[in-house]
Parts: structure tokens; C-alpha cells; sequence
């Protein structure tokens, strides 16, 4: 852990660090606990993962400016222990920015909450929380004036998503593109359907909002003793969006039955008591919501395993370039998956 060790004195934290060692198990960032002596706070360590996030000063002034809207939110109410509720991020000594490139590197540091848990298993209850924990924070954010940069573009673009595919089809990189002619005709029957959110917010009639973009579980620190969810965490996807991201993408995971990349499709279902407990929870705290966003919610459970359908069957056609695979049909087998979920939610939820 030298290098970690010379890292964090770039950052103008407080104590002296006595310890250094893996923390989570994150798929994306490498993440460390810095533990101090005495009283001084332990801290977080990450090195981010810039292959992914490509603007990374992009996505700390927007992290900055989020933590900070949130924590001035948080003191007019009147909120107890902010440090718990909010993230807060350790200056670089020498520009200022929370964060440090070290010539190879991209890395930050943040102060470590004490007595906190995440939870990893979605039942009706941690669905309910998660669900009025996003929406609190998407209504935290709901007045925030700032020029937010989109952290990753295109990521839940669903008429990009459908041109890439269209564009692999015509390709056809790798030759496998007769074994999936019938999936590929399945997916354009609903491309229009599919593409609501884009030309309603092309016509005004539509926002985009702040979102998380990654809403699992897991993404919510919870007090160890009482199980208040104090914060949400991993703010590196926060970025303008329709609200749909943060309520579809949680149900795709959350409420689907098994793991995505199930073989037996006859497995897969879509567990309402989940659906029923993360809307309700969302509902209750997301009191921003146009008429026209509560009615799509529906729409928006439909939205992201097609959304996903249609990014594993284009890494298919494509050779398996992006997304890691197992065996040579895992990719297929992964969109088969998620077909067969949105088939589920056809037959269960109600428009």
C-alpha cells in the first residue's frame, strides 16, 4: 500500500494515516479504507476508474456541486449530524479539487462515515427505503442551477442505444447476425414504443432532472444500530437524466427474480411485491413529479431491460467487445434474460 500511502498526502486531510487496506467490493473504482490515529476521521480512498468516467473533473464539480446543494439543504432544515447525511470530499493541498492525477492516475478521497452499513439483498423493505431514498434525493436536487456535466453520454439514451444496434446489424462484425434475426425484429416491433421518453422530451413536454443513474441497494449508507438510511452514495453517474433512470433501472435488478444472465428463461420473473414497495417509497418523498412522470412510470419499469436488451444483443452482434463474457453465447443468453423480464412486466404491470 506505498503508493496509496504517498497518495492521500496530496490531500489536505487531517491525523496522520496508520492504515490502508481494500474496502468494498466495488466492480468500477478501487476503493481503500485510511484509517488515522487518535481522534482525527478515518477516510475513502478511490482510485477511478477514468476509462469509464472520461471527464473526471467533469464528474467531481458535478459530485461538488451536489454534496454541496444537498448539505445546504440539509442545515435549513435543521438536520442532525450532516457529516452523516452527505458525503464530503478532501481538497487536493496543491489545486483545490477534490481529486489528484498522479501522472497515470485519477484518485479522491472522502471522509469515511462511521457506524454505517449497506445492505445487499432486495426485500419489499429495503426496496421501500431505496425507493424514498432516491427520490429524496432527486428532490434535494430538483432546484440546483447548475452546468452539470453528463458523465457518460448517451448512457440511457434509448434512440443511441437503437442506433448502435442498427449500426452493428449493418456490420455485422462478426458474422452472427442470421442466428439473431428474429430478436433483432422483436426489438424494432417496439422501438417506437421505446422511444417515448426521448420524443417527449424533445417536444418540451418532458424534463430532465438530476439523477443518480445507479440505483441499486447497495447504493445507500444505512446507521448500524437503527437502519435509518442516512445517505446515498457512489455519486459518480449523477447527471442530467429523465427521472426514469432512477426508477426503471432499479426494478430491471431489483425486481427481476433471478440473475440477468439466466439461462432457463422459464425462471425469470418480475416479483411485484418489489415493484409495489420501491413506488410506493419512490411516490412518497419524489412530491416533484409532473402528472406526465407518475403516468410513465410503468413505461419506465418496460424501458430499461429492453434498454438493456438492446445493449447485449449489439455487444453480440458485435463480437463481445465491450461487456465481459464467460462463453461465447453469454451475451445472448444475457439478452434472452432480459426479454423475457420485459415479458413479465407485460403480462403483470398495468399501464
Amino acid at each position: 500500500m506505498k503508493k496509496q500511502l504517498d497518495i492521500i498526502g496530496s490531500f489536505a486531510y487531517e491525523g496522520t494515516a496508520t492504515d490502508i487496506r481494500p474496502l468494498g467490493n466495488g466492480l468500477i473504482n478501487d476503493t481503500f479504507l485510511v484509517q488515522t490515529a487518535g481522534d482525527a476521521p478515518d477516510y475513502v480512498l478511490q482510485r477511478i476508474n477514468s476509462s469509464i468516467f472520461r471527464d473526471v473533473d467533469g464528474m467531481q464539480r458535478n459530485i461538488d456541486a451536489v454534496t454541496a446543494h444537498i448539505r445546504a439543504k440539509l442545515r435549513a432544515r435543521g438536520a442532525k449530524d450532516i457529516d452523516r447525511r452527505v458525503l464530503r470530499f478532501v481538497p487536493c493541498r496543491a489545486t483545490g479539487k477534490t481529486y489528484f492525477f498522479d501522472g497515470k492516475d485519477y484518485w479522491r478521497m472522502s471522509v469515511y462515515i462511521p457506524g454505517t452499513v449497506t445492505v445487499e439483498e432486495v426485500t419489499p423493505d429495503t426496496a421501500r427505503s431505496a425507493g424514498r431514498a432516491f427520490g429524496e434525493f432527486e428532490g434535494m436536487l430538483a432546484d440546483l442551477d447548475a452546468d452539470m456535466t453528463e458523465t457518460i453520454p448517451g448512457f440511457h439514451d434509448m434512440e443511441l442505444r437503437l442506433r448502435q444496434l442498427r449500426e452493428a446489424v449493418a456490420a455485422d462484425p462478426a458474422g452472427r447476425l442470421g442466428s439473431v434475426r428474429d430478436i433483432v425484429d422483436a426489438i424494432e416491433a417496439r422501438a417506437f414504443e421505446m422511444t417515448a421518453a426521448e420524443r417527449l422530451g424533445a417536444e418540451g413536454k418532458l424534463p430532465k432532472r438530476l439523477c443518480h443513474c445507479d440505483t441499486k441497494v447497495n447504493n445507500m449508507l444505512l446507521d448500524e444500530k437503527t437502519g435509518e438510511v442516512l445517505c446515498v452514495i457512489d455519486l459518480d453517474t449523477v447527471m442530467p437524466s429523465y427521472v426514469f433512470s432512477d426508477y426503471g433501472d432499479f426494478l430491471r435488478t431489483g425486481a427481476c427474480t433471478t440473475a440477468e444472465d439466466e439461462p432457463d428463461t422459464t425462471k425469470i420473473d418480475f416479483d411485484m411485491d418489489i415493484y409495489r414497495a420501491f413506488t410506493e417509497g419512490y411516490l412518497e418523498s419524489a412530491t416533484f413529479l409532473t402528472e406526465l412522470e407518475r403516468e410513465m412510470l410503468p413505461y419506465a419499469a418496460r424501458l430499461f431491460p429492453y434498454m438493456q436488451a438492446v445493449r447485449f444483443l449489439t455487444d453480440y452482434i458485435n463480437g463481445d467487445v465491450y461487456y465481459k463474457t464467460a462463453y461465447p453465447e453469454h451475451n445472448l443468453v444475457r439478452t434472452r434474460a432480459q426479454l423475457a423480464l420485459l415479458a413479465a412486466i407485460d403480462r403483470k404491470v398495468k399501464n
